[in-house]
């Protein structure tokens, strides 16, 4: 029996279909339960570990083309075709520059920006059947503000805006909007492996003077993939306490 399968989230239809990459932990999952909250069918894919209960899970390494394809289906299968995806997922490999080797470049680059190309195209298929869609892109704003130490992490989370300006060109007509949003320091794993002197220097940056939230990031993705956004695509929003406003 395939996960999808022993979903609790297999029965009558409900909300919309809703993918949440990378949706196990931190922001991915605080979106994952807040629209499922809503009343969404919802589905994660989650690399390793367990999945999150209640929620449907589709274990996937989204830079694998093979493994994507089949998470689809087996979304489809379970909860109908994709309607909302959320495209979370992402690594960092932090260096400077001069230190960082290829690999850690190609793996950031392959999961933070490849990968989204690779869902974003899946989804978008079903999607244009349907003239219905909402497409958003996890980014960040230091893609605005730069980061020392983070040149391949910056340049993937950089390069989402002008793969969510390029869609919603592209699929716009069929009424499926993409847009960014785009989190400053946020509690998760990842904050705790900033550096103490560095997380000072970001705090210093950001007029809030705090970090964010999962929950704040979750409903700005909820508002984005709402009804009440239908006419907001290609739009960048920060969730970031002012963390590099202007840019």
């Amino acid at each position: 029996m395939s996960t999808a399968q022993r979903s609790t989230n297999a029965g009558a239809p409900a909300g919309r279909s809703v993918l949440v990459t990378g949706g196990n932990r931190g922001i991915g999952l605080a979106v994952a339960r807040s629209l499922a909250a809503r009343g969404d069918r919802v589905a994660v894919t989650y690399r390793t570990g367990e999945p999150p209960t209640g929620l449907l899970g589709v274990r996937c390494d989204v830079t694998d083309e093979e493994q994507v394809e089949r998470a689809f289906k087996e979304v489809a299968a379970a909860q109908g075709d994709v309607e909302v995806l959320v495209a979370n997922a992402g690594i960092t490999r932090d260096g400077l520059l001069l230190a960082l080797d290829d690999e850690a470049v190609d793996t950031v680059l392959d999961t933070n920006l490849r990968a989204v190309i690779r869902v974003a195209r899946h989804a978008a298929r079903s999607m244009l059947g349907g003239r219905w869609g909402r497409l958003v892109l996890i980014s960040s704003a230091v893609a605005f503000t730069g980061s020392p130490g983070q040149t391949n992490y910056t340049a993937a989370k950089a390069g989402l805006v002008g793969l969510a300006r390029s869609l919603a060109w592209e699929l716009g007509g069929r009424g499926i909007t993409v847009n960014v949003v785009a989190p400053g320091l946020v509690e998760t794993d990842m904050l705790r492996d900033v550096r103490p002197a560095r997380l000072e220097q970001y705090l210093a940056m950001t007029p809030l003077g705090r970090p964010g939230t999962t929950e704040e990031v979750a409903a700005a993705v909820g508002f984005l993939t709402g009804e009440h956004a239908s006419y907001i695509t290609g739009a960048v929003l920060p969730v970031s306490g002012g963390l590099g406003m202007g840019h």
